[in-house]
């Protein structure tokens, strides 16, 4: 059986040469139909509409609670990966697999999916009510994998209300009063990059040494230069593909496991909104090919001898590079206390928190202000006893006391440090 020529999904183009046919894609509105087929999901008793439950995977009418139990093929880390090649990319699916609208935020410009039947009157990246809804295109990319939605909307609630109540510099009120609202499951479109990296480097590695004696004793730092060669295997990268959520709760949140990758369906999107990538591939993968290269540069500073190092040069080869486009499932929330709104989210697949939090100044305060007290008394102590009498134990106390107030100085940078990331947004 002879292939058809050209193959589907391909037409003539301009030619450099005489006499030599060249044929590309087609625009994907252009493509064949089959491309972006498209399924509904009707409950066989009533003919409403189903949705997908996190709890067990299968789908439930939102009319009559009739209840299908489906079985999930989990593929993990087994998910097919593509080579950079533009066959690749051409070659990959497009449109949802279902027929969803899309809502065009007029404020943020984030560009949701959902569900045909479903009323929304809020974006719910930032909650305006400006909103423009037409038919969600067919022509984007489609994941061939995501990682399905098992945490539900009570277990975010309970989650929530754990990390409320776990750090000491909130108010010990907030996990009781916060006034938290409604879950919004969503799911988010991420890359994974696999890739090998091959790196030399050298630097300069300091050992520190003391010399001379009594008065004239000190410390030095002698300078060696170390060199070495590093080989990485990078799996399951993780960049997101959305601009619309604060990249710092996102990395907070993302503890995606990709052994629970399952082979994408139109199903799992049933009843849930799904955002679509604006990050493209190649913006991506910059950002991939950075955080490889960041984890590689690591990887060369951990051989040195010892942690001073200056002069660090590196040099790095990337192989075996690859990729995928799979979607994460996230909750995306706020509470409220003291007549102030504060946002959350909460990792879809693992349970796990990120957001903003109030902080207890004054608690906190106090709370530095005693790490200095030990430091503060002993140097009182020293100052009186150099009073009395003087040699060794005035010095050694006085050096004690120092000591003291340094780590009571280091713990209170790191506090305020740590306090003001309870804010990032």
């Amino acid at each position: 059986m002879s292939t058809p020529f050209p193959p589907p999904g391909f037409a003539p183009t301009t030619s450099a040469l005489e006499g030599i046919e060249v044929y590309a894609p087609l625009p994907p509105e252009q493509r064949p139909a089959e491309q972006a087929e498209v399924v509904t999901f009707k409950c066989p008793n009533c003919g409403a509409d189903r949705a997908y439950s996190a709890a067990d995977g299968g789908l439930r009418c939102t009319f009559c609670g009739y209840h299908e139990v489906r079985e999930i093929e989990i593929v993990g880390r087994q998910a097919e990966e593509y080579e950079f090649t533009l066959e690749a990319v051409q070659s990959a699916a497009h449109g949802w697999g279902m027929e969803r609208l899309e809502i065009q935020c007029q404020n943020c410009g984030a560009a949701t999916t959902l569900p045909p039947d479903e009323l929304t009157t809020f974006c719910p990246f930032c909650h305006s009510a400006k909103l423009v809804q037409r038919q969600a295109p067919q022509d984007v990319l489609r994941p061939r994998f995501l990682i399905p939605l098992t945490v539900t909307p009570d277990g975010c609630h309970g989650f929530t209300r754990e990390w409320l109540g776990s750090s000491w510099m909130t108010p010990r009120e907030l996990k009781a009063e916060a006034v938290i609202r409604n879950f919004t499951p969503l799911y988010l479109p991420y890359w994974t990059f696999d890739a090998i990296t091959n790196a030399s480097w050298k630097a300069e590695v300091g050992r520190t040494k003391t010399v001379g004696s009594g008065k004239n004793r000190r410390t030095t730092t002698v300078w060696r230069w170390e060199s070495g060669h590093v080989n990485l295997q990078h799996d399951d990268v993780f960049i997101s593909g959305t601009t619309k959520i604060s990249e710092i709760l996102l990395q907070r949140a993302t503890n995606y496991r990709a052994d629970g990758l399952v082979p994408y369906e139109a199903s799992f999107l049933a009843g849930i909104k799904a955002h679509a990538y604006e990050r493209d591939l190649n913006t991506a993968w910059e950002l991939g090919r950075s955080t490889i290269r960041e984890r590689t540069k690591q990887a060369c500073m951990s051989q040195a001898s010892t942690r001073k190092i200056r002069n660090f040069s590196m040099q790095v080869d990337f192989a075996d590079e690859k990729w995928r486009y799979v979607l994460v499932p996230v909750y995306i929330s706020a509470y409220t206390y003291e007549d102030q709104r504060y946002q959350v989210l909460v990792n879809g697949q693992t349970g796990t928190v990120a957001g903003q939090r109030p902080v207890a100044w004054p608690k906190v305060s106090a709370v530095m202000a005693l790490t200095f007290i030990p430091g503060l008394l002993v140097l009182c102590l020293a100052l009186f006893a150099g009073a009395v009498v003087s040699g060794d134990a005035f010095e050694a106390a006085g050096v004690f006391a120092l000591m003291l107030l340094g780590a009571a100085f280091t713990f209170t940078v790191n506090t305020v440090n740590k306090a003001l990331s309870f804010d990032d947004a």
